[in-house]
């Protein structure tokens, strides 16, 4: 095993236990590392983008934003989360319209604010929430392990060879097959699982969690970058580990939240509106 792999493998360790432990106590150390991770993904989205060089005043008020987003979390009110989000977003959207910041700015407080605030909401205080967020995870992981692997062994046409060019049809089939069915053994575990609700479940956010895989490619590309920052030995940045993660979690909130606005829903739990279809 080369020097390399080794730091690669001892990173991808500390982060998996460290995530899971995390996400085992659920409340303020999930929220924690919830705003861990989207403030640190502002940071290393701030730098690719160059948001300090194009306006100070609007790389402060974006980590402002950021900041309130994540603090609130925390040890504020979770419904306040969203609005919130929603609210910073608008501001800096007008803001950009009158002083010509980089639209960069806004889009970064949405995706890094979104991570922060679908994270947090997932996993939640109760039962189900821990259910929600290994569901999520399984789902993401499953997808982007085997992805890697089918795509390596089988080639093929690639995915968008201009946004990624080491993507292929065939990693995203075989990447989507594995999150689908590593989201139903996750419910299966808990649930008595029936019908067609969870596998579509998981099929959409196998396919959120690639699309936003390759959404980061495109900001890469974009801007010269081959990873996101340097922080994590063997990995890159905290946007290269969590990119399809943020959009798979933010796409489960985004579902859940239309359930509850449907009447689907009997109760205010993410979890429980996601798995809400099963039987117990």
């Amino acid at each position: 095993m080369t020097r390399e792999l080794r730091l690669r493998t001892l990173s991808a360790i500390v982060m998996l236990v460290v995530v899971l432990a995390a996400t085992w106590l659920g409340g303020f150390y999930f929220a924690g590392l919830a705003a861990v991770i989207g403030l640190t993904v502002f940071w290393e989205w701030s730098h690719m983008t160059g948001l300090v060089e194009n306006s100070i005043r609007g790389a402060t008020a974006g980590w402002f934003s950021v900041a309130v987003i994540a603090l609130n979390v925390v040890v504020g009110d979770m419904t306040l989360s969203l609005p919130l989000l929603g609210g910073f977003t608008v501001t800096l959207i007008l803001a950009t319209f009158i002083w010509r910041w980089s639209w960069w700015l806004s889009a970064g407080v949405l995706y890094s604010g979104a991570c922060i605030v679908a994270l947090a909401s997932i996993r939640d205080d109760d039962a189900l929430g821990f259910v929600a967020m290994l569901f999520v995870f399984v789902i993401v992981w499953s997808t982007d392990i085997l992805a890697y692997f089918v795509g390596r062994t089988l080639g093929g046409p690639k995915l968008a060879p201009r946004i990624s060019p080491g993507k292929t049809w065939s990693g995203a089939i075989g990447g989507t097959i594995a999150g689908v069915i590593g989201g139903y053994i996750v419910a299966f575990s808990y649930f008595s699982v029936s019908g067609l609700w969870i596998p579509l479940l998981a099929l959409a956010l196998s396919v959120l969690s690639q699309m936003g895989d390759l959404f980061e490619s495109f900001i890469k590309r974009r801007f010269g970058a081959k990873d996101s920052s340097h922080l994590i030995p063997g990995h890159g940045g905290v946007m290269d580990r969590v990119d399809g993660l943020a959009t798979a979690s933010f796409g489960a909130f985004i579902i859940a939240m239309s359930l509850a606005a449907s009447g689907s829903g009997l109760t205010d739990s993410i979890g429980g509106l996601l798995f809400g279809f099963v039987g117990k």
